[in-house]
């Protein structure tokens, strides 16, 4: 497998936005998530998709302000950040191939309880956001 590659990380003002890509070929049948760790705090989960069903999970804190989606050729997955916060500021990670679920036909990808369930990491891309 293809290692994820991740860009579009940046600085910008709290209420800002910044879109990240991940280039992760490769992948089209299984999980994908966004992932963030910040200094001295553990990794944690912030989006997941399910690329066969494209149904989406978010972290409570970032629902209504962030975006996970792919393309069309399943290349690429995507992170849509808005109206982003100082507690934003972070590494941001792609990862692939994590636990998958079924619901009424369709895949999701449940929030998992150990970010390391995914298989295959980027190196990151930090965001900064200032007040």
């Amino acid at each position: 497998q293809v290692q994820p590659v991740e860009s579009g990380g940046g600085s910008v003002q709290a209420g800002g936005s910044l879109r990240l890509s991940c280039v992760a070929s490769g992948y089209s049948d299984y999980c994908m998530g966004w992932f963030r760790q910040a200094p001295g705090k553990e990794r944690e989960v912030v989006a997941t998709i399910c690329r066969l069903s494209g149904r989406t999970v978010y972290v409570d804190s970032v629902k209504d302000r962030f975006t996970i989606s792919q393309d069309d050729a399943k290349t690429a997955v995507y992170l849509q950040m808005a109206s982003l916060k100082p507690e934003d500021t972070a590494m941001y990670y792609c990862a692939a191939v994590g636990p998958r679920s079924w619901s009424g036909g369709a895949c999701y990808c449940p929030l998992p309880a150990n970010v390391y369930a995914y298989k295959y990491w980027g190196q990151g891309t930090q965001v900064t956001v200032s007040s």
